[in-house]
């Protein structure tokens, strides 16, 4: 658990990097970012990676849904 998993992109012929969370497209990367994410993809961590340029990576408040009777 707290290893992002799911995550997959594609580069476009224009450049562009489509990533998607399990099948949904989760955002498109154009430009210098989209060049930037591809060049970190091929050198390090991809399912961290696009977790972190997706947003889905730590809210903040893992620690309190941990401490939550819900959760024990």
């Amino acid at each position: 658990m707290g290893t992002p998993t799911g995550f997959d992109w594609t580069q476009r012929t224009d450049g562009s990097v489509v990533i998607t969370h399990h099948g949904a497209v989760a955002t498109v990367l154009r430009g210098r970012r989209a060049q930037d994410f591809v060049d970190d993809a091929e050198s390090g961590d991809e399912q961290e990676l696009m977790a972190r340029v997706t947003g889905n990576y730590k809210h903040g408040n893992e620690r309190t849904a941990k401490n939550h009777p819900r959760n024990r």
